[in-house]
């Protein structure tokens, strides 16, 4: 029997961040696979889910849910209602947290573990909740799914996790919206940063610790030292909190130039990524790494760390670094030298990020449904 699967896309952040391209790519491809799917999700996203999934049910939460204390309490008991009122199989929880009485079994994705590894580098009182919803997750889901070998094998080290109840399922990439640019994409975007066609390095992200923008900060202004038509740092991405970052920044020498644009828009990406020399994402350790994915599908030379799960997603396409800055201002500059060793990085990472589909995300996430409904 095809289970029929109950989709908790509840705690989707509007900016739609890595979180909500995983939720949003999983979902559409479970449609394209005639799953047999439900989808309960904040009022805001009922057109979009309607649209991503036409064949789904899509069940809108109450307008409360909106704001994060009413949808964890709203988890708990209307979510297990929801399951009951679709005749679903199974619950799916994309993110840490589950409902403790759901009466089906649940698969809980988690994204990382980070907050056990390296609790220095994440915000206290956050990761607190973390934590503690994680490690129930751990303790009660029926099966538990991972995007990385990494993830798995720390989860197994650090939390004491059943490694026969974790099924693997890397992220895909949406290859229609991340893709090589075309001149216009890239000029505009440049024009859009204030650029109009000069040099620069690139990072998308949140600015906290995790994310070690700091040290690219630093590595950068090591980097360019000294070149003539030094590439501007573009920091583009939500924000976050990261005391460091202000200090780094304090230390930039006034002739360089860094670019806090914020949020881009998915259109903007592959022109950002693709347009730039480098995209520099010198992370501390993740449980996949969908930023650096990304990047490379939209044909970029990517530099990154051999940190955690990013060797499996970037494997030769990309090139690595220590996360200290002096490493990093190295790697960069070396980088920014050889605009051989770039052109060959970009095409064996549009080349690989082929490799990475939403399609078979969804078919490994199946098969842990399948089971969980078995179990």
């Amino acid at each position: 029997m095809v289970p029929r699967i109950l989709v908790d896309a509840t705690g989707v952040p509007a900016d739609r961040g890595a979180l909500g391209r995983y939720v949003d790519g999983l979902i559409g491809a479970l449609h394209r696979t005639d799953a047999d799917l439900a989808v309960a999700c904040q009022r805001s996203d009922e057109e979009r889910y309607g649209a991503l999934a036409p064949k789904a049910r899509i069940v809108a939460g109450p307008t409360a849910i909106a704001h994060r204390p009413a949808r964890l309490a709203w988890e708990q008991t209307g979510l297990p209602f929801v399951a009951q009122q679709v005749g679903a199989d199974v619950i799916h929880a994309p993110y840490y947290s589950i409902p403790l009485r759901p009466g089906v079994p649940t698969v809980v994705t988690i994204h990382d573990v980070t907050y056990f590894a390296e609790p220095e580098v994440h915000n206290p009182v956050k990761a607190t909740y973390i934590k503690s919803a994680t490690r129930t997750a751990v303790r009660r889901a029926t099966r538990l799914i991972v995007p990385s070998k990494a993830t798995r094998d720390e989860m197994v080290r650090l939390l004491g996790a059943d490694p026969t109840r974790i099924d693997v399922a890397y992220h895909g990439v949406d290859h229609a919206i991340f893709h090589p640019p075309s001149e216009e994409e890239r000029l505009r975007l440049s024009d859009r940063l204030g650029l109009h066609g000069g040099p620069y390095i690139a990072f998308l992200g949140a600015l906290e610790p995790r994310k070690n923008v700091p040290n690219l900060i630093r590595g950068w202004v090591q980097a360019v030292t000294g070149l003539r038509d030094a590439p501007a740092l573009v920091l583009a991405g939500s924000g976050g909190w990261d005391d460091e970052v202000d200090a780094a920044l304090a230390g930039v020498p006034t002739h360089l130039r860094v670019l806090r644009p914020g949020y881009l828009r998915w259109s903007s990406l592959p022109g950002f990524f693709g347009g730039s020399l480098v995209v520099a994402l010198p992370s501390r350790g993740e449980g996949f790494g969908l930023p650096v994915l990304e990047a490379m599908s939209c044909g970029a030379a990517v530099l990154t760390t051999h940190r955690s799960s990013l060797p499996e997603v970037g494997g030769d396409a990309v090139a690595y670094t220590e996360p200290d800055a002096e490493s990093v201002g190295a790697a960069l500059r070396a980088l920014i030298d050889d605009v051989g060793r770039r052109r060959i990085l970009a095409e064996a990472a549009a080349a690989r990020a082929k490799e990475f589909t939403w399609t078979a995300s969804a078919e490994a996430h199946l098969a842990s449904y399948q089971r969980a409904a078995e179990q």
